[in-house]
């Protein structure tokens, strides 16, 4: 195996009010994730690089994994936060425009109504990213996804990318409304997908690999090679397994297919979709 990018973690300095999400039933994550804990981790598991991800939605956010990025060469790129809704985009994204580990921006879709992605001010917001090259990480729970294909075909220009799969109720076993609608949407070239956040949709407490694997075929049933990476979730993935397990996980399912893939799984189209070497 040549390099690896985990293409979906997050850092964070635990605030309780900050990150109310991070409820009572997540004692494990209520308290500080920074690089230093990540680096042994993708050492361990022979990881170049990560992709970070905003996990509160302010510019502060973004700033605060900018930084750490700008100190931390193995941190490769970030996805921010910015107020799509704001009328000024376009200026903030000028403003952001100069940071080069900047790579694109996502809104915690999945505690909105499930008609936001439909809103005009929030598609003006998505139509002022592809002047600037930045891509669009699409995080909804499997009931939005309706609105997720509509967006995705709306701006066929746009880079987009689906975190965790949508998030389809492992733990229940449901899958048909979910397949349908990951069969559609990735009948979409614009749009790539990352392998991410299954365990945590799973029983946190017993969940296996044969959990997993039904809605890892309709994944790889429906996007092609080219349009699938790895991400970790780190640290909310500590929920549900330890990071080496995430990844023994997917070595384990992809370990049939030609090596060549395996790479632009673990690595090439991360690379590509981020722009991660620019």
């Amino acid at each position: 195996m040549h390099k690896r990018i985990d293409a979906h973690q997050h850092f964070w300095k635990f605030d309780p009010i900050r990150d109310s999400w991070i409820d009572a039933s997540m004692q494990k994550i209520q308290k500080d994730f920074l690089p230093k804990d990540l680096l042994p981790l993708l050492n361990e598991n022979k990881f170049s690089g990560c992709v970070a991800v905003q996990a509160s939605q302010s510019e502060e956010e973004t700033n605060f994994l900018l930084d750490l990025a700008a100190k931390n060469d193995f941190i490769k790129g970030v996805v921010g936060w910015v107020d799509l809704l704001d009328e000024n985009i376009a200026e903030r994204l000028a403003t952001f425009s100069t940071q080069k580990k900047l790579k694109g921006f996502r809104h915690v879709v999945q505690g909105e109504s499930d008609d936001f992605m439909l809103r005009n001010d929030f598609r003006n917001g998505i139509s002022e990213l592809k002047p600037f090259d930045y891509t669009y990480d699409i995080l909804v729970f499997h009931r939005q996804l309706p609105a997720a294909i509509n967006l995705v075909n709306r701006f066929p220009g746009q880079a987009f990318v689906l975190d965790h799969i949508a998030k389809p109720d492992i733990k229940s076993g449901a899958i048909q409304l979910w397949k349908e609608n990951i069969q559609e949407l990735a009948k979409a070239e614009n749009v790539m997908c990352k392998i991410s956040g299954m365990i945590t949709e799973a029983d946190w407490n017993l969940w296996t690999a044969d959990d997993l694997k039904p809605y890892l075929d309709v994944i790889f049933e429906n996007f092609s090679k080219e349009n699938l990476m790895f991400g970790s979730d780190w640290p909310v993935c500590n929920l549900a397994a330890n990071y080496n397990q995430v990844v023994k996980t997917l070595e384990e399912y992809i370990s049939q297919l030609p090596i060549q893939e395996q790479e632009l799984i673990w690595y090439g189209n991360a690379n590509t979709f981020y722009k991660l070497d620019q």
